[in-house]
């Protein structure tokens, strides 16, 4: 019997009203549809890679799971608790399990704080009565867990690099031991060899401290690398989900082919000479999306049957993985039939 999942997105909505300037209050305002009818589960210990372009939902998904951000219909279960039937206490206790890493490192520090007085905040916020020595203690022997020196407690976050200030901010993240970090393009404003080094201990830090991860990006090699899991979205649908080797080797949705061929190889010779997939055209508004298939006005592959109805997830026979695409559910339907 297989065990529940630790976090259970099911059929999960985040709509935002859109008033257009200086029109009338009784006007009924646009429906943006920022998350439509997402389906995902992460098991315990697992780390879920979420890309797709910018605009297609991904930092708006992650918002959702936190609780900043109100959902307009579905459900979240953590730990098979549904967020919206929780008390205020369980609500409280969530906040704990659940932290998060930011984009842009600087911006989310205070720049009036130090650096000592960021990480603990939240530690003090949720156990004030914690004696002054032990959280002092706790956040230098996280800091060098980080791969900070305790002696810089006392500065401030303008005194430190890109890279370094990421590092304050996943200290603050796991000061509490939550058992959920959601890392929202964490690596995205930095160097090309920060970001390995970011990489790399955010993946030491899940295996030794056991957390579950999600992970949000736009590059599909950074996704690949720290992800047992991967999910492609589009304009607030998944569009393929699956183990992460399978899914960036052998992708089955045109748009997940046409990102990883947006990946370019370290060899001039075998780039020059690969085919390439190019995506055509503009994304669509979230507030008037394409009906059916919402990617078939820039697939390669698009009919007129992908207009009909919104193609359902689809398993692959005898794998672990998922597409949504009107081509796949034809085949699935005919191997029925048959």
């Amino acid at each position: 019997m297989m065990s529940a999942p630790f976090l259970s997105l099911q059929y999960l909505q985040v709509t935002f009203d859109i008033r257009r300037p200086g029109s009338w209050p009784w006007t009924p305002p646009r429906k943006l549809h920022a998350v439509n009818g997402v389906s995902l589960d992460l098991a315990a210990g697992e780390c879920l890679g979420i890309v797709g372009e910018s605009g297609s939902g991904k930092s708006t998904l992650a918002r959702a799971i936190i609780g900043t951000v109100p959902t307009s219909g579905g459900k979240i279960l953590f730990e098979g608790k549904d967020l919206a039937e929780m008390e205020p206490g369980e609500r409280r206790a969530h906040r704990r399990d659940v932290q998060m890493i930011f984009q842009d490192p600087l911006a989310a520090l205070n720049p009036r704080m130090t650096v000592g007085e960021i990480i603990a905040e939240p530690l003090v916020t949720h156990f004030p009565k914690t004696p002054r020595a032990e959280v002092k203690q706790r956040v230098a022997k996280l800091m060098e867990r980080v791969g900070l020196l305790p002696n810089l407690i006392n500065r401030y976050p303008h005194e430190f690099s890109g890279g370094q200030c990421q590092r304050i901010g996943i200290a603050r993240a796991l000061i509490l031991e939550p058992k959920l970090v959601i890392c929202d393009e964490p690596v995205s404003a930095l160097d090309v060899s920060v970001q390995a080094q970011v990489i790399n201990l955010l993946m030491e830090l899940q295996r030794d401290m056991g957390l579950s991860m999600i992970f949000i990006a736009h590059d599909l090699s950074v996704v690949k690398h720290i992800s047992d899991r991967i999910g492609v979205m589009y304009l607030g649908r998944i569009m393929e989900e699956g183990d992460a080797d399978r899914l960036t080797t052998r992708p089955e949705h045109p748009y997940t082919q046409a990102l990883i061929s947006s990946v370019p190889i370290p060899d001039p010779k075998l780039e020059k000479a690969r085919p390439r997939e190019v995506i055509v055209g503009e994304l669509p508004s979230p507030m008037n999306p394409p009906s059916g298939c919402v990617f078939r006005t820039r697939c390669r592959k698009a009919q007129a049957s992908c207009a009909g109805e919104r193609p359902k997830m689809i398993a692959i026979p005898g794998e672990d993985h998922k597409v949504a695409c009107p081509f796949h559910e034809a085949e699935a339907l005919l191997e029925v039939s048959a």
